[in-house]
């Protein structure tokens, strides 16, 4: 058993003879072999799966944000070689790119509208968030153990826990709004979750913070109120700040780069964006004409060129300094990374041109619709007669279930570690007469 409490795992587990690998490594070995982690491959990003096979899924996305932690957690090591407080609370390459690699891996098929879907579904069950559910696979689901999911390091657990704070003490109820009498016709921007964890972790989590002091535990759990009628955790760990930098890297340019290939953003588009806007680029020493020839040019190489770039750029501004919390002590929670104003400012703004002509376009939001309508409908189908419907091994977690809650959530698990083909199979299955057979084998 390891002596480093960050090392240490759910259960006792031994090292085989002759293991040679950090538990960093272990734990990575484990996620990459693992079937939730397979399956992102047919989970929807932004752009519909099935559009083509160039654009991005959940599990590219997934890779793309390792490979950019472990670049940023590179910098930082060069960056601040002379402090060693911060060098020994970087995380170790093994363990960014794990943390890199599963933070999607809660989400459900249909991207947002699945996940709207689904909480919508269990709003009387303990609700559900696609955060909270990878806390969820890996501590508990994944088959690796027969209890404690893929039995990982306290350490992952921490760097993937976005959100510290559960859903119950979260939730606004001001913050919903009406459900028609056909469930699927509900407004998603109306449904959303609040961003947590789900009640049924409060176990792991506990145990995940175990090592801080209560003043540390007390703090690092506070939440304040938000916009959106729930209310929001304020604080994360070191890890999960450098994973969350290059997730926000990787969605702006990536998502970004693949409209351009599409042609949903243009090079019009662009300096449309861009009118009274140069001092961003000015700010990050950026020339923005010569950079959108490069971007919009013919040649795809010019256009790979100028993303790695941004993306190097972004990378190389960023830095660790003092977390906002007043008490910490620990170095995981005392320390967060951060992008410095002028190159985040730049980054949300190449954002917010992909969510008005990418993400919030109708094309994009119809086919969201379609699979909070598939999701809901599943659900209901299922939820009817699950010990009629549900396949024997989810119908044996069912019937142990004591409460409705119990009950529900793994009927919840289940069609949230449904991939989008998956779940549109199995939706035509039950519903569409000429669909579906007893010798298939979904």
């Amino acid at each position: 058993m390891t002596e480093n409490i960050w090392e240490m795992r759910l259960s006792e587990d031994p090292r085989r003879s002759g293991e040679v690998r950090s538990e960093w490594e272990r734990d990575y070995a484990r996620l990459i072999h693992s079937s939730a982690f397979r399956r992102l491959q047919s989970k929807t990003q932004v752009l519909g799966l099935g559009e083509s096979d160039f654009y991005r899924t959940r599990l590219t996305h997934s890779m793309e944000v390792a490979q950019i932690g472990v670049g940023i957690v590179r910098w930082l090591q060069d960056h601040h070689q002379d402090d060693d407080e911060v060098i020994n609370a970087l995380p170790r390459s093994a363990l960014m790119s794990s943390i890199c690699l599963a933070h999607d891996i809660g989400h459900p098929p249909f991207g947002h509208g699945g996940e709207v879907a689904l909480n919508l579904c269990m709003r009387d069950f303990g609700g559900f968030e696609g955060n909270g559910q990878t806390l969820r696979i890996l501590s508990k689901l994944d088959k690796y153990t027969a209890h404690h999911g893929l039995n990982p390091t306290r350490r992952l657990l921490l760097g993937i826990l976005k959100y510290p704070a559960p859903y119950s003490e979260l939730v606004g109820a001001t913050a919903y709004g009406q459900v028609p009498a056909q469930r699927w016709l509900c407004k998603a921007q109306e449904q959303h979750p609040p961003k947590c964890y789900l009640d049924d972790e409060r176990d792991v989590v506990d145990w995940v913070l175990a090592p801080l002091t209560e003043a540390e535990k007390t703090e690092f759990t506070t939440f304040k109120e938000h916009k959106s009628g729930h209310k929001k955790p304020i604080y994360k760990g070191l890890d999960t700040s450098i994973m969350e930098l290059a997730d926000d890297i990787s969605y702006s340019l990536h998502d970004f780069e693949d409209a351009i290939s599409l042609g949903m953003i243009t090079r019009k588009s662009w300096d449309d964006q861009n009118q009274d806007k140069e001092y961003l680029f000015s700010n990050c020493e950026l020339d923005n004409n010569e950079l959108a020839n490069r971007l919009f040019s013919e040649e795809s190489y010019e256009r790979k060129k100028a993303i790695g770039g941004l993306v190097h750029k972004f990378i190389l501004n960023t830095e660790v300094k003092p977390s906002r919390m007043s008490l910490a002590t620990t170095a995981l929670i005392k320390w967060n990374a951060y992008m410095d104003d002028d190159h985040r400012a730049l980054l949300d703004h190449i954002f917010d041109l992909v969510k008005t002509k990418v993400i919030k376009t109708p094309n994009v939001q119809q086919l969201e619709f379609k699979g909070q309508k598939l999701v809901i409908e599943l659900f209901d189908a299922l939820s009817s007669d699950p010990e009629r419907l549900l396949p024997s091994s989810t119908r044996k977690r069912y019937v142990s279930g004591e409460s409705a809650s119990q009950k529900n959530r793994v009927i919840c698990d289940y069609i949230s570690g449904m991939t989008d083909e998956y779940a549109t199979r199995l939706y035509e299955k039950i519903y569409y007469p000429h669909k579906g057979s007893i010798f298939d084998r979904l």
